[in-house]
């Protein structure tokens, strides 16, 4: 869960601190690959600033950032990616990498279901 709070200042734009960034856990059974990198965005159902603003931080912090998302949350991560390239084209960022894929997924019922992921790395440009 992703906690914000909001604390506007007149004179300048709205800031927002983040605290206690949670992600959602994919584990594959390995304690060593189970560890969530701090470049990435794990995107899902919350509004699409909410992203774009987390990506931005981690940016100021990291090279790149790699913004992942599956199934029907792909639309809002490719979003995500385009708002920081094509509206923020002042601080010179560019998507380096994009890779797609699939994961099997075992659905409520017993079937095994194939879901579409995506990895858009986004970067500095230099």
């Amino acid at each position: 869960m992703l906690v914000a709070t909001e604390s506007f200042d007149r004179i300048s734009q709205q800031t927002l601190y983040f605290s206690n960034v949670q992600v959602p856990e994919m584990s594959t059974g390995n304690a060593k690959t189970d560890l969530k990198a701090s470049n990435e965005v794990f995107i899902g159902k919350k509004p699409l600033m909410t992203y774009v603003t987390a990506t931005l931080v981690q940016l100021a912090n990291e090279p790149t950032v790699i913004i992942k998302a599956r199934g029907k949350s792909i639309t809002r991560a490719v979003d995500v990616a385009q708002i920081i390239v094509k509206r923020m084209d002042t601080l010179g960022y560019k998507i380096s990498q994009v890779k797609i894929g699939s994961d099997v997924v075992k659905s409520d019922d017993g079937r095994t279901r194939n879901v579409s992921t995506i990895e858009i790395s986004v970067s500095r440009e230099k």
